[in-house]
């Protein structure tokens, strides 16, 4: 099982018409963690957001962990440990609590991101072992 690692991020706090008007590159993962708020991975230009909402909050994020795991592995684990039901399609963004945790999970057809506060780095990392 692949160990968790931390997660450099950027938090975004805007409107939600800002969110709609910015149009993100494929290289980034943008997950909508509320109606005004996300959560980025990859090379983030805060240009991209301040062009529509010049007021936006956009700050480092270095307080989760994360790991990808094989959709097989993770759909194993979520089977015994998530108490509701997952999204059907893919790419699809979830949050909740998982295995007494919370969990942020990014679900691909082929694999899943599974995005924990980083106290909870141990924790996660022995529920899945």
């Amino acid at each position: 099982m692949p160990a968790l690692e931390r997660m450099m991020a950027t938090r975004v706090v805007t409107t939600p018409t800002a969110l709609e008007a910015t149009v993100w590159p494929a290289d980034m993962l943008v997950l909508h963690v509320a109606p005004d708020e996300l959560l980025v991975v990859g090379n983030f230009r805060a240009d991209l957001i301040l062009s529509h909402d010049p007021h936006a909050i956009v700050v480092a994020e270095t307080g989760f962990a994360s790991v990808w795991l094989t959709a097989a592995e993770a759909l194993d684990f979520l089977e015994r440990a998530c108490e509701w039901e997952l999204p059907r399609q893919r790419p699809a963004f979830a949050q909740g609590a998982v295995a007494g945790l919370p969990l942020k999970l990014y679900l691909e057809a082929d694999r899943v991101l599974f995005i924990v506060p980083a106290p909870f780095m141990a924790d996660l990392q022995e529920r899945l072992a």
